[in-house]
Parts: structure tokens; C-alpha cells; sequence
């Protein structure tokens, strides 16, 4: 019998509906126990920090105080604690507006009880899970303004190459297509998108879009006029 200790969670939902029914699913499994409620982003503050949380399912639409907003302010008093944003929208700007915020993972409400509570233990343990509608979001997103962001490079040492590699892992691109724009063997690109998950401690191309996003990494591919030139 395991004695580690429950994953602590806590719902952030202005329809009461949807609290019950999240409660119910927490409630079923024995290593997540629900900690705390409320009813929009200024409660949830408040409730955070009474309750303490490991994980906090926040809605994004609400009154007083948004989702991304409460989500922000929440990982920057408690950086300890994963937000799953959790909607039913999906449109670009509350994707990207989540993820920038904070939030670790990305789901619709109708996600099945089993993904949800599965992607509470990702969250918990530092792993992102996000809705394949939102992964669409994501790498159909227009590059707009967005830049590299120098920090990520920096901080996770990613060559100039693997840059152009992620950049094309978020316009959506596969391995072959990969190899095909930068003119290389396949394996070399599948290696440089492996290259690329391990150095930014993720575990799948969901995870480093994400992340990439966070930093204002966006569809990058046709801004950045990539050459199709031999691997050196």
C-alpha cells in the first residue's frame, strides 16, 4: 500500500456545475484529494493560498479576475503550484494568453475523467498535457511580432541549428519534412528534435511547443527565411 501523500488540488470555476462534477472526479481517486474551491480568479488568491495546492484546474473565463490573470498572479506568489487551464474555449489568444501566464498544461472541459486526472499527476510531477485542439492552435498561430527569444537558447544551450530545428517543430513540421527543408538525413533530424526535448527537459513535441510559446518562440519557419543548406 503506497504512502505517498495525495496530490493536492484545487478547482477554480465560476459554474458551480462544473465545480461539483470536477469534484466528483477527484474525489473517486485516492491519490488526488480536492483542498479548495472558488468561484473566480480574485477567490482563487485567496483560497491559494489558504489551501496550498499542488495542482489548481483554472477556468479562463470569468468574472473579476480572468483566468491567465489569476494565473499569473498565483505562479508568481506560489511557484510551486501547476495550473492546468481548463475550458471550454480554444481560441488563440486564450491559448497563448494561458501559457504565458503560466500554466503548465492546456485542456478542453471535455476531456474524459481518466486524461484529467492523468494530466493532474503530469502536472504535479512537471509535465505539460495539452489538448490535441489546442496543439492545432498552437502550431497554426501566425508568427505576428513574435521572436526568438534569446534567454531560451541561452539557458538550455540550444545550438543555432537546433533554433531552426524548434522553429519548424512549431509550424507543426514532422521528422521528414524537417529533413527535407533543411536538407539533411532523416536521422540527422530526428536526432536534433531529441536533442532539443532533452535539453529543454521536456518529453514530447507537445510539451516543446509549449514551452517554446512561453518564450515567444512562434511559428518562426517562413520569418526566419530558413536556407536549405547541407548539415555542416
Amino acid at each position: 500500500m503506497s504512502t505517498q501523500a495525495p496530490i493536492r488540488v484545487m478547482i477554480v470555476d465560476d459554474h458551480g456545475m462544473v465545480r461539483r462534477g470536477l469534484a466528483t472526479i477527484l474525489k473517486v481517486r485516492a491519490d488526488l484529494q480536492l483542498v479548495g474551491e472558488a468561484g473566480n480568479g480574485q477567490e482563487a488568491l485567496d483560497v491559494c493560498e489558504e489551501a496550498q495546492p499542488d495542482v489548481i484546474l483554472m477556468d479562463l473565463v470569468m468574472p473579476e479576475m480572468s483566468g491567465p490573470e489569476a494565473t499569473r498572479a498565483i505562479r508568481e506568489r506560489c511557484p510551486n503550484v501547476q495550473v492546468i487551464a481548463l475550458t471550454s474555449f480554444q481560441e488563440r489568444e486564450l491559448v497563448r494568453e494561458a501559457l504565458q501566464a503560466g500554466a503548465i498544461s492546456y485542456l478542453l472541459k471535455n476531456v474524459s475523467a481518466e486524461d484529467l486526472a492523468a494530466a493532474i499527476r503530469e502536472a504535479h510531477a512537471g509535465r505539460s498535457t495539452l489538448a490535441p485542439e489546442a496543439i492545432q492552435v498552437l502550431i497554426q498561430m501566425e508568427s505576428g511580432d513574435a521572436s526568438y527569444d534569446q534567454d531560451l537558447s541561452e539557458a538550455f544551450g540550444l545550438t543555432s541549428r537546433e533554433q531552426e530545428v524548434l522553429a519548424l517543430v512549431v509550424e507543426g513540421m514532422s521528422n521528414p519534412e524537417i529533413a527535407a527543408c533543411l536538407v539533411v538525413s532523416r536521422s540527422t533530424a530526428k536526432a536534433h528534435v531529441s536533442n532539443i526535448l532533452s535539453k529543454l527537459g521536456v518529453s514530447n513535441r507537445a510539451e516543446a511547443i509549449a514551452m517554446a510559446l512561453q518564450h515567444n518562440v512562434g511559428k518562426e519557419a517562413r520569418s526566419l527565411r530558413i536556407s536549405a543548406r547541407p548539415e555542416d
